[in-house]
């Protein structure tokens, strides 16, 4: 630590170790068209009432889709879905529909919900937020799914994958 460093690049240093779950966010647009985006930034922010915070990349192809939605699914990714993992961090639906390489249902909505991710739930979107490079999407859950306990795919091997857009 120095008085006169650069405090971007001693606080990236410094929640880079950080070591959370990564979860993936699918919505539509209001046209139909699928969407979804390894999420980099989410947290559980209340629990009386519940509330989650996901934060999309305004760059994100899913944030432009967030922004118009009413909603929005999010899962929990397995550790033993790196593929998965791979495919919505790092391809952009500007190029690649990703959902044609993965398995999946429609759900609350008509939410893409993802086979390989057994606990995942469902927000309403309740408040959107300016936060500079992102968008905090506000969720009030409105449908949980808490499948069989596994162990998540951690933020340590996402740091791996290319980004399908920069932040």
């Amino acid at each position: 630590m120095t008085e006169d460093g650069d405090i971007r690049q001693d606080f990236n240093d410094l929640v880079g170790d950080l070591d959370y779950p990564m979860f993936i966010a699918t919505t539509r647009f209001p046209s139909g068209e699928r969407a979804g985006c390894l999420l980099g930034f989410a947290t559980q922010c209340s629990i009386d009432p519940p509330r989650f915070l996901i934060c999309l990349s305004r760059a994100n192809r899913t944030c432009q889709a967030a922004v118009e939605a009413a909603a929005i699914a999010v899962h929990l990714v397995p550790s033993s879905a790196a593929s998965l993992a791979e495919l919505f961090g790092g391809e952009t639906g500007d190029k690649t529909d990703k959902f044609a390489h993965c398995d999946w249902h429609d759900g609350y909505g008509g939410l893409p919900i993802l086979a390989e991710c057994d606990n995942w739930f469902v927000g309403k979107v309740r408040e959107r937020h300016d936060l500079g490079d992102h968008i905090g999407f506000l969720l009030d859950p409105v449908l949980a799914h808490p499948g069989i306990p596994q162990a998540e795919f951690q933020f340590h091997r996402a740091r791996r994958i290319d980004a399908g857009h920069e932040a």
